[in-house]
């Protein structure tokens, strides 16, 4: 199942197919497990944008206008947003243009962390 990106929660598994809006340059940073290359991207579908963290291996892989289909990466949040971390165990599979709107209809919406634990 492919998971809508307005609807997005974090410390879940997801599945997300979107059109890439922007990438960053590859970058190594320190991690707790040591020096790790990174690269972000933003990828939008027809309900809003998140941001993508790519690691290791897949850092540098996304390219500007691909639409991809990304299975399993895992969500996280930073400063009240939810982003996506792609990692080893995480597939990236290339779709055709027609999978995902073109960039002027991807509304400009982010998914926010939730507040706390607990409350409904």
């Amino acid at each position: 199942m492919v998971d809508k990106i307005k609807d997005l929660k974090e410390k879940r598994s997801v599945t997300v197919k979107g059109r890439v809006l922007e990438v960053s340059e590859k970058r190594t940073v320190n991690t707790k497990y040591g020096p790790a290359e990174l690269s972000e991207a933003i990828i939008g579908d027809e309900t809003g944008r998140v941001k993508v963290t790519l690691w290791r291996e897949k850092a540098g892989t996304l390219k500007p206008g691909e639409v991809v289909e990304i299975r399993d990466g895992w969500t996280t949040s930073y400063k009240g947003e939810v982003q996506i971390n792609v990692n080893k165990r995480t597939e990236i599979v290339k779709l055709d243009d027609s999978e995902a709107p073109p960039e002027e209809d991807i509304p400009e919406r982010r998914p926010r962390a939730s507040r706390g634990r607990g409350r409904l």
